[in-house]
């Protein structure tokens, strides 16, 4: 695959269907940041613009076309629809920080340039991706978690 670039769909075999997945940003020091779009789908949807425009079930930061080859699933580039609006700003991501006990102290949020902190995680917050690069059997995982 080229080099991937914002708005990029990806289409991915799963065991349940196809998955499809939209490069959101790139990150001079992270792997691209996705979004998982709808659910399984045992057909490529005739327009993909309706499906960019509908729900994201999860977004994530992974290294897309090397994970998913390590973890021996198929992915390719289908076609570049533009990132929808809601999605523009880069995300903000959630990373807890641990005592020695391993028991979380705080929390970290870092937008893709700084990074702020809180004690304890509200419902929003809870809701935030964390802050990791997935691995491809992870990722593949969570889209066959999708439903067709």
């Amino acid at each position: 695959m080229s080099e991937l670039k914002p708005g990029d769909v990806l289409e991915i075999t799963t065991d349940g269907g196809l998955a499809y997945v939209q490069v959101t940003h790139m990150h001079p020091s992270y792997p691209p940041v996705v979004r998982a779009l709808d659910r399984l789908h045992e057909d490529r949807p005739a327009d993909l613009g309706t499906l960019v425009a509908g729900e994201t079930r999860f977004m994530a930061m992974i290294p897309v076309d090397r994970a998913l080859a390590q973890a021996g699933a198929a992915c390719s580039f289908v076609e570049n629809v533009a990132v929808p609006e809601a999605y523009g700003a880069f995300p903000t991501f959630r990373m807890p920080i641990r005592d020695k006990q391993g028991e979380i102290v705080y929390w970290w949020f870092w937008d893709g340039r700084g990074l702020s902190y809180d004690a304890e995680l509200d419902a929003e917050q809870a809701k935030l991706p964390l802050r990791e690069v997935m691995s491809g059997k992870r990722f593949l995982q969570l889209l066959s978690d999708m439903s067709v």
